[in-house]
Order: structure tokens, then C-alpha cells, then sequence
């Protein structure tokens, strides 16, 4: 596990894309964490924020104003692009493609969560490897550990917001209780990877 200051382990390595999950106390976390990326910032991110599954969430709307990366909703079959910050639809699971585009289900929930962070994090182990980085933060029930422990078999870096910070602990212990992370971060050094990620 790191310190917040980074080494060349970190900034050496080659990473295509940032799967980010997080549920209770998420707005704010993510807010913290996106809003100095700078508008040229290379990768995506791709995000399950739990939602009632009866949208809109608004949550493209209110990030606009947050972040200088461009700002969606994911939509099916929609290819992935740089920079930009994807949110899950409301009451979808959302998954990558081999081919790289974005596709949505509403197969059953996921510890009672649809979306759910284990589905998007998954898939995307499956599609980008070793080359993703997963970052699970504050929320209230168990969903993304699995998730985040298939990241780090596949070569990914496994990143979890530091528990004693995080508004709600539920979501990075039960990821702490499956895997030893990569990272194990405050909002600010998370937010601080990205940037040397990039």
C-alpha cells in the first residue's frame, strides 16, 4: 500500500482507463476527487454511483458544473472515449465491450444494487487488464469489493479510499477484507494518482 506521495511504480505504468464505485457519501467523495482533472486529461472514467433505479439522476447535470472533463450519461452501444466522466444509468448495469463501446443491462441487481459496481469493475478487468485502475470509495453495503479483487488479479491497480476518512466505511473494508490494495488513499491522494496516473 502506498503513502500519498507516488513513485515511479505508479507513474511508470500504462494505464487506458479508471473505474471508480461508490454509493453512500459519493457525491461529495467524487466531487473531491474529479474536480481539478484538467480538461485535457486522457483517460476515462467510467462510474457506478448507487441511485434509485427510478431517474433521472441528474448526475451528468450537477458534474458539468463540477469538473472540466466532458460529462455523460453512458448510453448503449456508445464508444468509449478519453477524458470523459460516464455515469451508469439509473436502474442499468453497465458494462465494457471488448470492442471498447459501453453497453447497459437490466439483468438482476448486484447486492441489491443496479447498477452495480461489481458488474461495471468486471467487465472492465476482463476487457482492459492490467492497464485499469479501479478506485472504490465511501458506501453502505459490500458491492465492488469482488469487483476491485478481479482488477487487481488482472493486473490492475486497486485503489480504496482510506475507511477513517470515507462518510460511510461499509464499502472500502469489505473491499479491505478481500484484498490487500494497491493504494489505500484519502480523497486528496486519490485524487493526486489520477493526475500522475495520466
Amino acid at each position: 500500500m502506498s503513502s500519498p506521495s507516488l513513485g515511479s511504480s505508479v507513474t511508470g505504468r500504462r494505464v487506458d482507463a479508471v473505474v471508480i464505485g461508490t454509493s453512500a457519501g459519493g457525491l461529495e467523495a467524487l466531487s473531491a476527487v474529479v474536480a481539478d482533472l484538467p480538461a485535457d486529461f486522457r483517460l476515462p472514467l467510467l462510474v457506478v454511483q448507487h441511485v434509485p433505479e427510478s431517474g433521472p439522476t441528474q448526475l451528468a447535470e450537477i458534474f458539468s458544473r463540477k469538473t472540466a472533463l466532458r460529462v455523460r450519461e453512458a448510453e448503449d452501444k456508445e464508444a468509449i472515449a478519453g477524458g470523459t466522466l460516464y455515469f451508469a444509468a439509473p436502474g442499468y448495469h453497465l458494462m465494457i465491450e471488448q470492442d471498447l463501446t459501453l453497453a447497459l443491462s437490466q439483468d438482476d441487481p448486484v447486492h441489491y444494487s443496479r447498477p452495480s459496481i461489481d458488474v461495471l469493475f468486471e467487465s472492465a478487468a476482463d476487457v482492459w487488464g492490467e492497464r485499469l485502475a479501479g478506485v472504490l470509495m465511501t458506501g453502505a453495503n459490500e458491492d465492488g469489493a469482488a469487483g476491485l479483487l478481479a482488477i487487481q488479479r488482472a493486473g490492475g491497480i486497486a485503489i480504496v479510499q482510506d475507511p477513517e476518512e470515507a462518510e460511510v466505511d461499509i464499502m472500502p473494508l469489505a473491499a479491505l477484507q478481500r484484498l490487500v490494495p494497491d493504494h489505500l488513499l484519502p480523497l486528496r491522494g486519490i485524487a493526486e494518482l489520477l493526475r500522475a496516473l495520466e
